[in-house]
């Protein structure tokens, strides 16, 4: 499905193949011979989405905001990328977590079921193992005890929805991201379907 929203309308290369239960909604454009496959949602809001050629986003994976995937990128079933960058040839598996500004360099890999939160940097070749957690440009596994205060350094309430908010006022910083996104979501409510 197309969806035109705030204005923009996605575009797909005649070559391309989007999924019929695929959603695909505003400034998105599908590159030549890409794929978009079932349940897939390319969400632009307020920003791009841009797909590059013989680029593949699998089964029920969600892009939104500004996010560009290179040419040959394989972004696996039920991955999340939210405001980021993956560089060319560039593999993410299934369920895969790339957070916003975000960049994946060229050629890397983020295995089954890992992270990279926000800001993070994955060199070029690089290879984030399974369920595993990218911040900045370290690889935290699971229960690592200094997962939390590097998550806390990222500040990710101000780079993901603008809010400021002590680390440790959970319910305060919450309740703020859920407004912010909330009113963000209410501009889909003049949303057409395009085709």
């Amino acid at each position: 499905m197309l969806i035109r929203h705030r204005g923009h309308e996605p575009k797909v290369d005649p070559s391309a193949f989007v999924a019929p239960t695929a959603t695909l909604v505003g400034r998105v454009s599908v590159g030549p011979r890409a794929r978009v496959m079932y349940g897939a949602v390319l969400d632009a809001e307020d920003g791009a989405i841009e797909v590059g050629e013989s680029s593949i986003v699998c089964e029920n994976a969600v892009l939104r905001g500004d996010v560009s995937l290179g040419d040959h990128v394989f972004v696996g079933p039920q991955s999340t990328l939210l405001g980021c960058r993956v560089g060319r040839c560039s593999y993410l598996a299934t369920g895969v977590t790339v957070l916003q500004e975000a960049v994946v360099g060229a050629g890397a890999v983020v295995a089954i079921g890992a992270a990279v939160h926000a800001r993070a940097v994955v060199a070029e070749e690089f290879f984030v193992p399974p369920m595993t957690v990218l911040v900045g440009e370290r690889v935290f596994a699971p229960g690592d005890p200094g997962l939390p205060e590097a998550i806390k350094e990222v500040g990710f309430a101000k780079v993901a929805f603008g809010v400021e908010a002590d680390w440790e006022d959970r319910i305060s910083r919450y309740e703020r991201i859920a407004e912010v996104r909330s009113a963000q979501f209410a501009a889909h409510a003049d949303d057409e379907i395009v085709g």
